[in-house]
């Protein structure tokens, strides 16, 4: 029988072989993985110099506002991705699904809005960063 464990004339077993073809593409991959895990494991895994800059606190450095004001902000960024995201995602065909997609749009607008006001407020005024 094909995939039988054990040979149908003389009965020893047969090495096992795997049943999954993984083409050389993946190969490469899955050998970068496992050599990724191994440094990982050992201690040997350094991570890219400029990755450094996407920290929270040196972003927040950066734009020069405290925790809670940042937080806001980025809340208010995320809120105007969706916006734009709504627009992109759906299609109106007809009027009604095209003023259904605008108060989407007017929704997310108006979080937005209320987490920059909100920023705004949190924002202490004298001072440049958190102490």
């Amino acid at each position: 029988m094909i995939g039988s464990h054990f040979c149908h004339s003389c009965g020893t077993q047969r090495p096992l072989q795997s049943t999954l073809t993984v083409p050389d593409f993946w190969q490469e991959k899955l050998a970068w993985l496992q050599a990724a895990k191994t440094d990982l494991l050992q201690g040997n895994f350094r991570l890219p110099s400029w990755l450094r800059y996407l920290h929270f606190h040196e972003i927040k450095r950066w734009i020069g506002l405290p925790t809670a004001a940042f937080v806001s902000f980025m809340i208010g960024l995320g809120c105007v991705a969706g916006a734009i995201g709504v627009g992109l995602v759906y299609k109106a065909s007809n009027m009604a699904e095209f003023q259904a997609v605008q108060m989407w749009r007017i929704e997310w607008l108006l979080a937005a809005t209320a987490s920059f006001v909100a920023g705004i407020l949190l924002k202490r005024p004298g001072h440049d960063e958190d102490e």
